[in-house]
């Protein structure tokens, strides 16, 4: 059974920084890419930030030059570094690992980010 866990949220002031990490348990073959993914109170979970098994990366426009994502293919463990937060970066963060076919998610880590 796979498992993800995820620490690192809580709360910040605006302009601070914060660390996610999500580690992968459990039997996995192969991971594809890993990312995170984001929601707001009221609103649609979104994609943050993505990166492939080669290190190929993607990012939200909201959080490009802000936020970075990083993995440790060893460790089966994705990072997100997120710097000069906003109070709109304020949501329940929540890992994303693609095995293909399957994807898992973890159960989220709180990110509060106070004006």
């Amino acid at each position: 059974q796979v498992q993800l866990v995820e620490s690192g949220g809580g709360l910040v002031q605006a302009g601070g920084s914060l660390r996610l990490s999500c580690e992968a348990s459990g039997i996995i073959f192969r991971i594809n890419a890993m990312g995170w993914y984001r929601q707001a109170p009221g609103k649609q979970r979104e994609v943050v930030a993505t990166i492939t098994r080669g290190g190929t990366t993607n990012y939200a426009d909201s959080v490009e030059g802000r936020f970075t994502i990083s993995r440790d293919n060893a460790k089966n463990t994705v990072y997100l570094q997120m710097n000069s937060q906003k109070p709109e970066d304020t949501a329940v963060y929540y890992c994303n690992v693609f095995s293909a076919p399957v994807s898992f998610w973890g159960k989220g880590t709180l990110v509060t980010v106070s004006s």
